[in-house]
């Protein structure tokens, strides 16, 4: 076989498959969700909703997924990991939606360097499975040069902000990185109701 020959055999891959993100509007900015393989974070304050949507997202019906709960309630088929070291993590990962919660007990308990070990251990696993890992950043805790570095790690980036306009809450979310893809120049506005996180399906330039 000639150098020709070889060259024309090699597969052509098209582009990844994706998941939904458990919300419309943002599978729509997305043009279908999340990419298979990825690993995505998700930061915000406590009140901006991060935990709502990596909620959602586990919880698209039809598909399983592993719930990591470090520092909160364990609700129903989450599985505890308060007293699990990160390095645990990896075998405990079942199905194709993965979720820490958080990321930032991690780095207060272990470190950085032990988080961002995670993360790497993680993506490849990720890649492999065709899975998909979330995970929860809470801002005001990390240091700048912490926030980069897990901004680095991860596929996609995407922040919850809140903020009050005179007697109105607004919420809107904004996707900061794609991996190999341009980000949208328009953040998503949202509000937050029993169901969870409704987005709108129509975005606003930033």
């Amino acid at each position: 076989m000639d150098t020709k020959t070889q060259i024309v055999d090699v597969p052509i891959t098209g582009k990844p498959k994706k998941r939904s993100t458990g919300i419309v509007g943002l599978n729509l900015l997305l043009n279908g969700g999340f990419p298979e393989g990825s690993v995505i974070m998700v930061y915000g304050t406590p009140l901006a909703g991060v935990d709502l949507a990596a909620m959602q997202f586990w919880k698209v019906e039809g598909e399983e997924g592993t719930y990591l709960m470090n520092d909160g309630d364990v609700e129903t088929d989450m599985l505890d990991a308060a007293e699990l070291h990160p390095e645990m993590y990896l075998s405990q990962m079942i199905g194709g939606r993965i979720v820490v919660d958080s990321l930032s007990t991690i780095i207060i308990k272990y470190g950085i360097d032990s988080a961002l070990k995670f993360l790497r251990l993680a993506r490849e696993e990720m890649r492999k499975r065709g899975a998909i890992l979330m995970f929860i950043v809470y801002t005001n805790v990390h240091t700048p040069v912490e926030m980069t570095r897990l901004m680095r790690a991860a596929d996609l980036v995407i922040e919850l902000k809140t903020e009050i306009n005179q007697s109105e809450i607004e919420r809107t979310l904004a996707v900061h990185k794609i991996r190999d893809a341009a980000a949208p120049q328009r953040l998503l506005p949202f509000i937050i109701t029993e169901h969870g996180i409704e987005a709108s399906t129509t975005s606003r330039v930033v």
